[in-house]
């Protein structure tokens, strides 16, 4: 990926749509309600397809496939497990919309999800030079 401020700006801006719109937008509730247990398919699927959108910013932008490749099993990886520890913690606290804690566990997760797409960028512009 080039790294000039537009390129890592046009990255940011697609990277953001992408979450919107898994995250979001098509999420469903087999995904939401699933997250939380290990290992279950709902969650698989749900950063599965956080990886896909992140594939088709990779082509957009473009980015080596070797190094595309492993940014995105990382980003997998990581998206997974931060939705996991967010649903099983508001879980077994039980709280729900109603609480404020619910509110903090969102925020605290949407911001680790931003984290790992600076991550992302910084690695894709690290191995562009």
């Amino acid at each position: 990926m080039a790294h000039s401020a537009v390129a890592v700006l046009l990255a940011f801006l697609l990277l953001q749509t992408k979450h919107l719109i898994f995250d979001f937008l098509v999420q469903t509730r087999y995904q939401v309600t699933n997250k939380g247990r290990y290992g279950h398919p709902g969650g698989i699927v749900h950063s599965g397809l956080h990886a896909l959108g992140s594939l088709a910013v990779f082509v957009a932008l473009p980015v080596g496939l070797p190094l595309a490749a492993a940014v995105i099993v990382g980003e997998f990886l990581v998206h997974y497990h931060i939705d996991w520890l967010k649903d099983g913690v508001v879980r077994r606290a039980g709280w729900t919309v109603a609480d404020a804690r619910y509110w903090q566990a969102l925020g605290l997760d949407q911001f680790a999800h931003q984290i790992t797409y600076i991550a992302m960028v910084a690695v894709l512009v690290a191995g562009s030079v």
